[in-house]
């Protein structure tokens, strides 16, 4: 259960496409820790911002701006909009997070006798993960992302593969190995 949600769009008039006869207003938004796609409700009279980060949780004190949660989406469902702004709220959710996509560098292990949980991240192929893991067991556990730049120096932008494994897995609902999306 996601507590929080990025705004990713907003429809004052709902969807065009639905032939509803009471448009509602749906914010598309992307949950903070599973990385989940919603159409939430928000309630009447609220300004709703793009990349505005709102409470969807059970404790209905603590929602000031969602009324409901609609339902899951998938990517196809997002406008254009939402699916642009998918990488920035990513991007900040990184950011804001960084301890437990640091986790990932430090506890990554193989998934098959040929294959490793690094090797998922777009552009990390074999001779940087043997290095970021020669390095691990080296030096012991990566602090942050600067550290893990500074030692482990094939590996320039760390932040970036993850932003980029998270949005294939958020695109990509069939993907085999899903690290950080929830099902």
């Amino acid at each position: 259960m996601e507590d929080y949600a990025y705004v990713l769009d907003y429809l004052a008039e709902g969807r065009p496409e639905e032939k509803s006869y009471k448009h509602e207003s749906l914010v598309l938004a992307l949950g903070q820790d599973e990385f989940k796609l919603f159409e939430l409700i928000p309630k009447e009279e609220v300004t709703i911002e793009i990349g505005e980060k709102v409470y969807i949780g059970k404790d209905l004190e603590k929602r000031k701006k969602i009324k409901h949660v609609k339902r899951r989406i998938r990517w196809d469902e997002l406008t254009h909009t939402a699916q642009g702004e998918v990488p920035f709220v990513v991007e900040d959710i990184i950011n804001i997070k960084e301890d437990r996509f640091i986790q990932f560098f430090n506890e990554a292990r193989p998934i098959t006798k040929r294959y490793h949980m690094l090797e998922l991240l777009p552009g990390l192929g074999r001779k940087k993960m043997e290095s970021l893991l020669d390095n691990r067991r080296r030096q012991g556990l990566f602090k942050d992302f600067d550290d893990l730049v500074d030692r482990v120096p094939l590996l320039h932008k760390p932040k970036k593969l993850v932003k980029e494994r998270i949005v294939k897995e958020i695109h990509s609902p069939d993907i085999k190995y899903k690290v950080w999306v929830a099902e």
